[in-house]
């Protein structure tokens, strides 16, 4: 499980069991490629914040960022080298890359990327999901796809589905 390997390191293995009690998480067997209820994130996104200090939002930005940087490395590498070769031209394949995630992994409810207002140095990026509360780990995904791409940006949330929108734009600016 993806979130287990974040807290482990990062706080290490003695943590990620206080969150497990915290959390009343029983740890099973969790299969590469397949979706889990987003309960489980949930509950354990909320343990590690109250066990760590750090804001929920923080968590899952780290949490998207780390996603990017080291599970791309781990299973997903081929296809999300498949996306892209730049932060933009990734942007633009995620949709193309999330129809073949689906293929995989039927189960899985895919969110749908738009890019629109495309500048030279920036651009909005509209990110429509069904499941809520995971803005902030596109953010991290964001951070890490620049990071990946060594293009440095800045991400703002133009419009927040928190707000009463129907899905989230955020303004990525890069140099």
């Amino acid at each position: 499980m993806l979130f287990r390997s974040v807290s482990q390191s990062r706080y290490g293995e003695a943590k990620w069991e206080e969150i497990k009690e915290e959390a009343s998480f029983e740890e099973i067997g969790f299969i590469s490629m397949k979706s889990y209820d987003d309960r489980i994130t949930y509950s354990l996104v909320e343990a590690a914040s109250k066990l760590t200090g750090r804001s929920s939002s923080d968590l899952l930005r780290s949490f998207g960022e780390y996603w990017v940087l080291h599970t791309s490395r781990e299973g997903y590498g081929e296809m999300m080298d498949s996306a892209g070769n730049t932060l933009v031209e990734f942007l633009k394949g995620l949709n193309m890359m999330h129809f073949r995630l689906g293929k995989i992994m039927p189960d899985m409810i895919m969110p749908h990327f738009e890019v629109t207002d495309e500048m030279e140095n920036s651009l909005l990026l509209h990110y429509k999901s069904k499941r809520d509360g995971f803005t902030d780990m596109v953010i991290g995904i964001v951070k890490g796809l620049s990071k990946k791409f060594n293009t440095e940006c800045i991400i703002t949330i133009v419009q927040s589905k928190s707000e009463g929108f129907n899905h989230d734009i955020f303004r990525i600016e890069w140099k």
